[in-house]
């Protein structure tokens, strides 16, 4: 397995975790994340691939957003379910799927509560939507408890020292989360996930990096600015000072990262894919 250092990320301790669910779904439902998000989709085919998915298994997609690993397993004629608990999201997956001629079951759904009987898929999949979950340990058992046994889970989750991870810690300092809250990045380390999925089954994990690319720095920052939830929503609780600090951060950091010279933006970010095969 990939990466086991879990280092520089806050613990847990006592926290409202509805107000947190309030606060993330209000986050998530601003904006429209479907505009970065159908850039990923590459993540979701190889995500789909390291599960070796056959036609006919019954496939979950949890906090799918606008349904990369959802159309991902369509493809591999897959029975495929996609949950979110944002509706204007699977409305964004469902254009998809309609448009590429792909069948799909939408259904709203709360990745820490599935409506589903134990044991109901053969594959569950999430890509960089459940490790947002406020109570992680309620998320990943439910992951667990809908998945038949032999069958696998698939997540594929942003590290905490990798781009994305960077950026939520730049976010951090200037909109500190509530204290107490587990970092979504936990889930992309293996101290993490083995604490949440060792009981489930064998973990495998590998680290992987998805390539930003985008006009430019300031391109990528505007488009995240104004359609990405999190981001949008830190600006917006800032004065116009505090904007532009922290606009200021992140290009720093981009600059830091990015691989192109012409002015383009050419940024890895690193992610685990993980595979879990239930027992």
């Amino acid at each position: 397995m990939a990466q086991s250092s879990a280092a520089q990320i806050q613990q847990p301790g006592p926290i409202d975790l509805p107000a947190l669910k309030a606060r993330q779904h209000g986050a998530w439902s601003s904006g429209d994340y479907a505009i970065v998000g159908t850039t990923l989709q590459i993540v979701g085919e190889q995500l789909c691939e390291a599960l070796d998915l056959r036609a006919g298994m019954k496939v979950l997609d949890v906090a799918a957003g606008n349904g990369n690993a959802t159309l991902a397993a369509a493809r591999r004629w897959c029975e495929v379910v996609s949950t979110d608990y944002v509706p204007s999201l699977l409305a964004r997956g469902q254009a998809r799927a309609t448009a590429d001629g792909l069948t799909v079951t939408f259904r709203e759904a709360d990745a820490e509560a599935l409506p589903f009987e134990d044991g109901a898929f053969d594959a569950v999949v999430s890509t960089f939507g459940v490790m947002f979950t406020p109570d992680q340990d309620k998320a990943a058992s439910e992951l667990a408890r809908v998945c038949r046994r032999g069958g696998k889970i698939g997540l594929a989750n942003w590290t905490p020292s990798g781009f994305i991870g960077q950026v939520f810690k730049t976010l951090g300092k200037y909109l500190p989360p509530p204290a107490g809250a587990r970092s979504p990045a936990l889930w992309g380390t293996e101290t993490r996930l083995t604490e949440m999925f060792a009981a489930a089954g064998a973990i495998k994990s590998d680290l992987r990096d998805y390539i930003f690319r985008y006009r430019s720095p300031e391109h990528f920052l505007d488009v995240f600015r104004t359609y990405y939830g999190p981001m949008l929503k830190a600006f917006d609780a800032l004065d116009t000072t505090n904007q532009a600090r922290l606009r200021d951060d992140l290009l720093a950091l981009i600059g830091s990262l990015n691989r192109a010279d012409d002015g383009t933006m050419v940024v890895p970010s690193a992610y685990l894919e993980v595979v879990i095969t239930r027992r």
